[in-house]
């Protein structure tokens, strides 16, 4: 057998994956997130974060890293919780929450038949915690209230059954503010029965801003909280920390899901980059999201005196609209806006306005909607009594593909 240079082997190693073009092509990037509105997930870091994180401590996540306890401190300190467990994901602190949460089965989760943890996470509380899934259609169409709870709970001893052990509320919810007293209401209940109240507060970064209440009242009644750094605040705050999740609850609680992040392959070594980058969401990110709910609510307004019926409102950062009340279609939307000089990208019925949300993509997305609206008018279209063509929710993570002629 022929023996390599080490020399060789090390050519055949390397890689430069910073093309010649990199910096022009971050640069067209940034622009076009900000002429994006399918989620605020595709926020980047700025180069501030940058500069900032790379000043972070260098431990390892696994054993201490002192950057990222200061973070998980601080992150307990502003909940009102005991102690915080940073983590790749949301989608990781939910699953790691109730996995944490979840002893001896059998038992079951109840949640709002659109929660995240329930629709968009691939089926993780079965195959992480072999949970059943309790969804439920909020009877006011808005939130789970204590009645839809109290009805539906599962307790007792009967054995055809899974009990419900953990009750999952998410807040906001497709960019809706559930009310902190249902939230209260429903958490005293959960609890009279010995029960777990988790929150997946992934943006509720936008409840506080919204309502001007503190983190620690908002997270005062559950037991566990997942909150997010990458969505509506960047990392947090839309304009973003580029990774991370921070759970937080209980000193055992966290104990023990530090054990489970573990277990799931989520320990992590130099940590405290994305930590300093959460950090400096907090810090310089946060402020800015009154602006954010501001320029959605004159997205919803400007689509409401085109004629376009809004199916959920902008309590915070998204709408969800139906534009065959005007007769367009969302492929039509899509096609309209990538011919623009400067494109549109667009997720179907769902749009979410982010801190790189820039004035000029609302403008222009309202004019390319009144336009084609005048067009169908034009054309004869009458606008019919009922005309929602599907739920509000559909589509909300796809990427618009606008059909394309030969």
């Amino acid at each position: 057998m022929e023996m390599a240079s080490f020399a060789s082997i090390a050519q055949q190693v390397k890689l430069d994956i910073l093309s010649k073009t990199h910096v022009d092509d971050n640069a067209a990037k940034r622009k076009e997130i900000a002429r994006t509105f399918i989620s605020d997930t595709i926020t980047v870091p700025t180069k501030e974060m940058y500069e900032y994180a790379t000043l972070s401590t260098i431990g390892d996540d696994v054993y201490f890293e002192p950057s990222t306890k200061a973070l998980e401190v601080h992150m307990a300190q502003l909940t009102g919780k005991e102690a915080g467990l940073f983590v790749p994901s949301g989608t990781a602190s939910n699953q790691i929450a109730l996995r944490s949460h979840l002893l001896q089965p059998p038992y079951s989760v109840l949640c709002d038949h659109r929660a995240h943890i329930h629709k968009y996470e691939a089926g993780g509380a079965a195959f992480h915690s072999g949970a059943a899934v309790t969804a439920l259609i909020p009877s006011n169409g808005h939130h789970l209230t204590l009645n839809d709870v109290t009805q539906n709970m599962i307790l007792g001893t009967d054995t055809h059954f899974a009990p419900t052990e953990v009750v999952a509320l998410e807040n906001t919810l497709n960019g809706t503010i559930f009310p902190q007293e249902e939230i209260i209401a429903i958490s005293d209940y959960v609890h009279s029965h010995g029960k777990k109240l988790h929150l997946d507060g992934a943006r509720i970064w936008h409840v506080a801003a919204e309502t001007q209440t503190s983190l620690k009242e908002l997270c005062d009644p559950a037991d566990s909280v997942s909150l997010c750094f990458s969505k509506g605040l960047g990392l947090i705050l839309n304009k973003g920390a580029p990774i991370g999740s921070c759970l937080v609850g209980s000193t055992a609680f966290i104990a023990k899901a530090r054990w489970i992040r573990k277990l799931f392959g989520g320990g992590m070594r130099q940590t405290g980059i994305l930590a300093a980058s959460a950090a400096y969401a907090l810090t310089y990110n946060f402020p800015l999201l009154p602006h954010v709910h501001d320029l959605a609510r004159r997205l919803e307004a400007g689509l409401e005196e085109i004629g376009v019926e809004i199916t959920s409102k902008a309590e915070t950062c998204m709408i969800f609209y139906d534009p065959s009340s005007v007769g367009v279609t969302y492929d039509e939307i899509a096609d309209r806006a990538s011919d623009l000089p400067e494109p549109l990208v667009l997720g179907g019925s769902r749009l979410v306005v982010h801190i790189q949300t820039s004035e000029s993509a609302v403008a222009d997305f309202l004019s390319l909607v009144r336009q084609l609206a005048e067009e169908k008018k034009a054309a004869g279209f009458v606008k019919p009594e009922s005309t929602t063509n599907g739920s509000q929710y559909k589509d909300i993570y796809v990427r618009r593909v606008p059909k394309k002629t030969a």
